[in-house]
């Protein structure tokens, strides 16, 4: 293991046994290549002496806004005729862009912009924040009324992309200052921005096969790597077997002790199948962690989507039915790793992480119609971040369903806002987002090694979740904290994805 996956696993459990709530460090921080160009019109510096500098003091502040939300800014300058504008693109393709700002600092004609859209690959927001919340009538003149004119083209500036067959990813209108609205509506596509920059660079593993009869897991790996950009390695479980059959003892043992430290190990309370984490277990779940960081690494994987069996008794079932562990640490500093084969739900998972509000593996179970609430949870793995307390490991004689022992995770997520995705299928083969919206409430979970929280979702929870059944999701979702379903819609335009909120206007 190199130093600086060392030190990434070694934050991961480094926190106080006796905090409420552990928070892991990602391993490689948030970004992202955002452009910004403003567009204006040549013929009005001759006329009015004065508003080109006025103009680029208005990129000024936009582009320092831009820069405060963890991302690359490169500024492309003003483009003022078509000429400025050709002559911009190799610099633009070259910055290899994730998203692009169009700064309307005040009216510009479209051949001004038509080039990055005809160009460009990348989402592209038009931008127009004017410095005055009004004119001053009483005083106007056309060089005032220029400063202000950044709404000027816009509905020019749409329906050229649209007659381009390039639509806009969105248009932010406000003022240049004070204006909170505008400012979160910049933040969301800069966190857009940080999901488009891994998504297109990730190597997600993908290992074994559908578990017999789960339609809804099939997936085309091909029409992953087209709809958002990431390379899905093929990969075996004899990969990761040289690691887990002759680890370094001081590995396991540090593991070990990490895990003891960063989990709690109750007495079973209810569930038969459920006991005390066993020696064996701990041993097990150590040595497959380790096993799983050196081949993520080997490997250079962003994530991982597996299911695999093993003949009854191997070694190779004994390690591809132990990931649990090893699994949820790895998604909680920024790997998201999938049971299942559910390659679908990795990609949600990771676009969670990216918005860096969690994500974890999780499906339905049972309702609770006194509190008016559905248990949302799974056997794992799960983003130990938004834990509402310290996470327990139990040990599971049997898993429910599948085969195979061993620990399991189980904690409550934070009280408050939620924020749910399924990556659906539809019948011509394109993806659909579908959210919703709700609140992670307190209440008692069932102590059986899997994680659980109540979720409350409006109007109530028969309605919910018919509404949301009726959409076509995947039986997994990705689970994360707060509520985000306005990035999700930004990203789902970004990706030309349809988006679903099934909560919305509720």
């Amino acid at each position: 293991m190199d130093m600086k996956v060392a030190m990434a696993v070694s934050a991961l459990c480094c926190a106080s046994a006796v905090a409420d709530v552990h928070h892991i460090e990602r391993r490689k921080p948030l970004t992202a290549n955002v452009g910004v160009v403003s567009v204006g019109l040549d013929t009005y510096w001759k006329q009015s002496p004065g508003l080109y500098d006025d103009m680029l003091k208005k990129a000024g502040v936009f582009e320092k806004r831009v820069e405060s939300h963890e991302v690359k800014v490169t500024s492309f300058g003003i483009s003022d005729n078509p000429e400025k504008a050709a002559s911009l693109i190799p610099a633009m393709k070259a910055a290899d862009l994730d998203l692009l700002f169009v700064d309307m600092v005040t009216y510009a004609t479209s051949s001004t912009f038509a080039p990055f859209v005809r160009e460009l690959n990348c989402p592209i927001v038009l931008v127009a924040l004017q410095p005055d919340s009004r004119l001053d009538y009483e005083h106007a003149t056309i060089y005032k009324q220029l400063l202000n004119d950044d709404l000027c083209s816009v509905p020019e500036f749409t329906g050229v992309a649209i007659r381009y067959g390039r639509p806009v990813a969105d248009v932010v209108i406000g003022k240049l200052d004070g204006d909170a609205k505008a400012d979160e509506e910049i933040r969301q596509w800069c966190a857009v921005a940080h999901v488009l920059h891994d998504l297109r660079r990730a190597r997600i593993g993908l290992m074994g096969h559908v578990l017999e009869a789960m339609y809804d897991m099939q997936v085309d790996p091909t029409a992953v790597s087209r709809t958002f950009g990431c390379h899905v390695a093929l990969c075996e479980p004899d990969e990761i077997m040289p690691f887990y059959q002759e680890p370094a003892a001081a590995d396991v043992e540090a593991m070990k002790k990490r895990i003891l430290d960063f989990f709690d190990t109750p007495e079973p309370v209810s569930d038969p199948w459920t006991e005390k984490l066993t020696e064996k277990d701990l041993d097990v779940a150590a040595k497959a962690a380790v096993a799983l960081e050196k081949f993520i690494e080997k490997r250079k994987l962003d994530g991982f989507a597996y299911y695999y069996e093993g003949e009854q008794g191997s070694v190779t079932r004994e390690l591809v039915t132990n990931f649990i562990v090893g699994n949820s640490l790895l998604t909680s500093v920024g790997f998201p790793m999938c049971g299942e084969f559910d390659l679908k739900n990795c990609v949600a998972m990771m676009i969670f992480d990216r918005l860096d509000i969690g994500g974890s593996f999780a499906e339905f179970h049972p309702i609770d119609f006194e509190r008016d609430t559905v248990l949302v949870g799974h056997d794992g793995p799960h983003h130990l971040n938004i834990a509402s307390k310290k996470p327990v490991l139990r040990s599971l004689k049997k898993y429910h369903g599948k085969p195979g022992s061993g620990a399991g995770v189980e904690f409550n997520i934070k009280e408050g806002p939620i924020t749910m995705m399924s990556l659906g299928l539809k019948a011509d083969g394109s993806f659909k987002f579908i959210v919703a919206e709700g609140e992670s409430l307190a209440g008692p979970i069932p102590p059986t090694g899997n994680t659980n929280t109540h979720g409350k979702f409006p109007p109530d929870v028969r309605t919910f979740l018919r509404n949301w059944s009726m959409e076509g999701p995947t039986h997994h979702f990705a689970l994360g904290v707060g509520h985000h379903a306005a990035e999700l819609k930004k990203l789902g335009r970004a990706l030309s994805i349809e988006t679903v909120v099934v909560t919305e206007g509720k």
